[in-house]
C-alpha cells in the first residue's frame, strides 16, 4: 500500500468543466457513454421459486454489503427458474456488472463477481454493465461509492414518499473520466485499501465469536466450577447467585428529554447521551450533542459516573448496554437510557456481559410491556434476575473477556484510520486533484 500511495503525483494541469475542475487529459463524458447497458424492469409479482440446484440466482437489495461487494453466500439468495430469467434477458448480469438500488433506499453498489455471472435482479434494483473497452469496471465501483456520486443520486431522487432513480436519468449523470490506464492504477490504490479494510473486519468478527463462546461457557458455567443447582433462571454455578436488580445497584434511573426541560443542543457544555450513543458494548459519541452545564446540575439523578451500565429501554435497540469509563466530563442521559449503578463489590463489566448474553436479552425483552412501541419500565430492570458469581471470579471472567474487547477495540480503531485514509484516497484520485504515476 505504501508503494502505491508514494505514486501518486501533483503539478498537473486541469481545465475547467461543467462538473467543476478536471485535469486536462480527462473527459467529461454522461454514464450511459460508458456503458452498454442501464436497464431496470417494472416490477413483476407473483413469482414462483425453485430450488439453487434448478435455479437461477436472484439479487435483491439487502444482499449488496456496504463496501460494494455483493453476498457470496449463496445460501442467502433466492432462485427463480430457468424460464423465468429467460424471459428478463436485459437483467441477467454478468462478471464486472453492477446492480444499484434506486427505489426506496438508494445508491447501494453491488459489483457482480464471476460466481454470480448470468443472476438476475429484483425490481427495485437496477443493472448497469459498462462497456470494458473505456471502462476499468472497479474503477467504476469505486466512483459508484464516492460520495460525490452518492450526493448526486439524492439530488436527482424522485421528491415522493418512496425516493426512486429512474434510468434516464442514472444515464444522464456526468462522469469525469482518467485514461484507462489511470482508471486501473487508481482501482488498484483503492482496493488495496478496501482488501485491507476487509481482512481487519474478518479479524473483529472472528474474535467477536471467539468472545461470545467464551461468554457462553463462563457466564454459565464459571471457571472450574462442578458442582452446580437449578435455578428458575437455569442451571448455574453452586456457589453463584441470581439476585433482583435492587439487589445488586444502588441506583437505577433514567434521564429526562431536554425538550421537556425547556432545553435546545449546542455546540458545547454538558454531553447528553441518548440510545444512539449506546452501542453492544461501547458508547459511541462520534455525533456528539451537548447541552448546557444548567440542564445537567438541574439532573443530578441522571449524572453519569465512572462504572456506570447504561441500557436502552426504549425503541429498535432496546436492550443494548454498554459500560461508562469515565472519560468524559459532566454526562448525562435522556429518558430512553437507563442507569444502573452497582454497588461496591460488584464489577460492572461482569453486569454488561451478562446482559449481553443472548439467553439474558431474550428474558429482559420477554418483560417489556406490550405495546406498540418498545419498552423497558425501570419497575422491569429493577425486579430482572441477574446472575453473579463471587467477586474473584466475577474479576477473572471479566479480566479474560476484557482482554478480548481490548483486542476488538484495537482492530476497530485500525479499521477506522484505514477508513479514512480511503475517504480522502477517494476524494483526490477519483476527481484528479492528484494524479498517479502510471
Amino acid at each position: 500500500m505504501v508503494e502505491q500511495v508514494s505514486s501518486l503525483k501533483t503539478g498537473v494541469k486541469y481545465k475547467d468543466a461543467p462538473i467543476g475542475r478536471i485535469p486536462v487529459d480527462w473527459e467529461v463524458v454522461e454514464l450511459a457513454d460508458i456503458c452498454d447497458e442501464i436497464y431496470r424492469y417494472p416490477t413483476y409479482y407473483n413469482l414462483n421459486y425453485v430450488d439453487q440446484k434448478h435455479g437461477v440466482p436472484e439479487i435483491r437489495g439487502e444482499l449488496i454489503k456496504e463496501n460494494g461487494e455483493l453476498s457470496n453466500d449463496l445460501s442467502q439468495y433466492r432462485y427463480i427458474s430457468r424460464e423465468t430469467s429467460s424471459k428478463f434477458p436485459r437483467t441477467i448480469v454478468r462478471e464486472g456488472d453492477f446492480v444499484i438500488s434506486v427505489r426506496g433506499t438508494l445508491g447501494k453498489i453491488g459489483y457482480v463477481s464471476d460466481q454470480l455471472e448470468h443472476a438476475n435482479i429484483t425490481a427495485n434494483l437496477m443493472r448497469i454493465s459498462p462497456s470494458r473497452k473505456r471502462v476499468y469496471p472497479l474503477w467504476l465501483k469505486q466512483y459508484l461509492l464516492s460520495k460525490f456520486f452518492q450526493n448526486r443520486l439524492n439530488e436527482m431522487s424522485s421528491a415522493t414518499t418512496i425516493k426512486t432513480i429512474k434510468a434516464p436519468e442514472l444515464k444522464a449523470v456526468e462522469v469525469a473520466l482518467p485514461l484507462y490506464s489511470e482508471q486501473k492504477k487508481i482501482a488498484e490504490i483503492l482496493t488495496t485499501v478496501d482488501e485491507a479494510i476487509e481482512k481487519t473486519t474478518e479479524i473483529i468478527e472472528k474474535t467477536k465469536e471467539v468472545k461470545k463462546g467464551l461468554m457462553q461457557k463462563l457466564l454459565t458455567r464459571g471457571i472450574g466450577r462442578t458442582k452446580f443447582k437449578k435455578t428458575k433462571i437455569g442451571e448455574i454455578p453452586e456457589e453463584w447467585r441470581v439476585l433482583k436488580g435492587t439487589d445488586l445497584a444502588v441506583k437505577i434511573t433514567k434521564g429526562s428529554s431536554p425538550k421537556w426541560q425547556g432545553y435546545e443542543y449546542q455546540d458545547d457544555g454538558m454531553l447528553f447521551i441518548t440510545s444512539e450513543n449506546v452501542r453492544d458494548g461501547f458508547l459511541d459519541v462520534s455525533n456528539p450533542k451537548f447541552l448546557p452545564i444548567e440542564f445537567h446540575n438541574r439532573l443530578r439523578a441522571s449524572q453519569l459516573q465512572k462504572g456506570d451500565i447504561l441500557i436502552n429501554i426504549v425503541g429498535a435497540s432496546i436492550g443494548r448496554a454498554c459500560v461508562f469509563k469515565g472519560e468524559y466530563k459532566d454526562v448525562n442521559i435522556n429518558q430512553a437510557v437507563c442507569l444502573f449503578r452497582a454497588k461496591e463489590g460488584i464489577e460492572p463489566i461482569f453486569i454488561l456481559n451478562y446482559l449481553q448474553l443472548p439467553k439474558t436479552i431474550h428474558r429482559l425483552l420477554e418483560t417489556r410491556a406490550g405495546s406498540a412501541r418498545q419498552n423497558l419500565s425501570l419497575a422491569d430492570i429493577n425486579h430482572f434476575p441477574f446472575l453473579l458469581a463471587p467477586l474473584p471470579e466475577q474479576k477473572r471472567i471479566t479480566a479474560i473477556l476484557s482482554a478480548l474487547d481490548q483486542q476488538i477495540e484495537k482492530e476497530s480503531n485500525h479499521k477506522a484510520r484505514l477508513e479514512l485514509l480511503k475517504k480522502g484516497l477517494m476524494q483526490v484520485l477519483l476527481t484528479g486533484k492528484i494524479r498517479v504515476t502510471v
